[in-house]
């Protein structure tokens, strides 16, 4: 009775636990959606500039160390360029923090490794050497490694919100405004749903606005991002806008492309589940399940037909 009684006691504690911590989640959820659509130019603008003070005051310090690192020559077109801008990372000081974090590394980990076994009782044997020269290459090629998981993560990002944001473009395109606008509408609200989408599109809208022709402006959205989807979305548009087809309708057929597309990664994701936990099934859990099931067995056959076959010789 006082088992049942302290697990009721678990269980309602538990319960209301869970039930405040969900409540207290929704609200935080509904306080930044609601300052997500009331925040002004400048409160988001505030934060940026202070931001890039100290991204400024992290470059100045730690400047000289990229340059045992960086590339002497071809960097601005090399594919690690390309990669910096297909996560995003345009600004001047990021190749630099990326080049000082690879220096840093490399000479960082070996240190940590020396350190801990102490300068003095460090014998440079083979096995030494090989593990500091694996620590080196581990620190130098992790920023790599971080860029191209920021790169993949962001494709992903702007693959799945594409959809949604064709399908604004389309309401206002069938509204009356022209693919100009639409493009710029589409920018300002697609930010609720991906914040790189929408920074993508305000820069073809910027480049517009600046005298930069159509074409030219939707081809280096597909340069900059880097995704199969927008590169068919700018061909179609270009297309359209080269033949003069309906644009609306152009729209929306590739915004049903798109979310057939996005369906269809969503299915294969899911069919790869039990392939996935097959693994993890079989060496994990089943010998847990198998230790459990047996156990009471194993232990009754031991404790009572060992004694008895013992006593029977």
């Amino acid at each position: 009775m006082q088992i049942v009684i302290l697990a009721l006691v678990f269980l309602s504690v538990t319960g209301l636990a869970l039930l405040a911590v969900l409540k207290i989640n929704r609200r935080e959820a509904l306080k930044q959606r609601l300052n997500q659509l009331g925040i002004t130019q400048g409160e988001t603008q505030k934060p940026i500039a202070d931001a890039n003070k100290w991204q400024a005051k992290i470059v100045k310090v730690v400047g000289p160390m990229a340059r045992l690192s960086a590339p002497k020559e071809g960097w601005e077109a090399s594919l690690l360029r390309a990669q910096f801008i297909q996560a995003g990372l345009r600004e001047s000081g990021w190749p630099v923090l990326f080049f000082s974090a690879k220096t840093l590394l490399a000479l960082v980990l070996p240190g940590l490794l020396v350190s801990y076994q102490g300068f003095s009782s460090v014998a440079l044997t083979r096995n030494i050497l090989i593990l500091l020269l694996l620590l080196a290459a581990i620190g130098y090629y992790l920023p790599n490694v971080l860029l191209s998981t920021r790169v993949r993560s962001r494709k992903r990002e702007l693959t799945e919100a594409l959809p949604d944001a064709l399908d604004l473009m389309t309401v206002c395109v069938e509204a009356g405004l022209g693919l100009d606008a639409a493009l710029n509408r589409a920018a300002s609200e697609i930010s609720l749903r991906s914040e790189a989408l929408s920074e993508e599109l305000g820069l073809v809208a910027l480049e517009l606005r600046m005298g930069m022709k159509r074409e030219r402006a939707l081809r280096n959205l597909a340069l900059r991002s880097g995704v199969d989807d927008m590169s068919s979305f700018v061909a179609m548009l270009v297309q359209s806008d080269r033949f003069g087809t309906n644009v609306a309708d152009a729209l929306r057929v590739q915004a049903e492309t798109m979310r057939t597309h996005r369906r269809l990664r969503a299915e294969e994701t899911a069919a790869k589940i039990p392939l996935k936990l097959l693994f993890p099934l079989i060496f994990f859990i089943f010998p847990s399940l198998m230790l459990v099931l047996m156990g009471p067995a194993m232990l009754g056959i031991y404790r009572t037909l060992l004694p008895s076959l013992g006593g029977s010789r």
